[in-house]
């Protein structure tokens, strides 16, 4: 069943996976970000979302920032020590691992996701896809979430509601618009084999139509 969200904020940053040190955005909200978005509002085991289209609905504009980040991660081969030994400390202490690292990133952002959900195996035998569709309109509707749903990194917050009317295109996206290469979501079916996949992406009057898996245009 199909549900239009309506999605803003002051920034967003959907990192470029090859951008190893310093962030950089992509032009616009990725399907896998919108995913995360979504679910953050409602997630179920009985349902799956996807993403159909992503309309950017202001102009798109970049701006530079530092940010505190964490450097360390904890290692698997001390975590494992410790585990063995029964001493030791297992934690990052931020004071010390905090380094501060330049981003560029989108300002005032609003987009539109138009996505469906389908049932998975996990749903019960009282699960439907219209209980679901009323519990999603009542939780837009009321603003709920499980989780505060954000652009791309925690700090960038996002305002939602459902989607009555589908705001204009900007002027200076109207025509087609070729961004590139895109993450599409990442693959973790298989622990021993997680997977980056791709798809060429391009606004068309401001709409971002997103590919199925199946399509031949999702690469990776």
């Amino acid at each position: 069943m199909a549900i239009q969200v309506e999605v803003w904020g002051e920034y967003a940053c959907f990192s470029r996976p090859e951008m190893k040190t310093e962030r950089v955005s992509y032009d616009c909200m990725t399907p896998s970000a919108a995913r995360g978005l979504l679910e953050s509002v409602y997630w179920h085991p009985g349902l799956n979302w996807i993403i159909d289209r992503i309309r950017v609905c202001s102009p798109i504009r970049f701006t530079n920032i530092r940010r505190n980040e964490v450097k360390d991660t904890i290692n698997a081969r001390k975590v494992k020590s410790v585990m063995e030994k029964g001493n030791g400390e297992l934690y990052l202490a931020t004071t010390e691992s905090i380094q501060q690292r330049a981003a560029m990133v989108l300002r005032d952002v609003h987009y539109v996701i138009e996505a469906h959900f389908e049932m998975t195996e996990r749903a019960n035998h009282s699960d439907n896809p219209g209980k679901f569709q009323d519990i999603i309109k009542r939780r837009l509707e009321r603003g709920q979430c499980y989780s505060m749903p954000y652009f791309g990194t925690r700090e960038f917050s996002a305002h939602f509601r459902r989607c009555g009317t589908v705001p204009p295109c900007p002027e200076e996206l109207k025509g087609v618009r070729d961004l590139g290469w895109m993450l599409w979501d990442v693959d973790y079916s298989d622990p021993q084999d997680i997977r980056f996949r791709f798809f060429r992406a391009s606004l068309v009057d401001g709409v971002m139509t997103i590919p199925t898996i199946d399509s031949g245009e999702v690469m990776g």
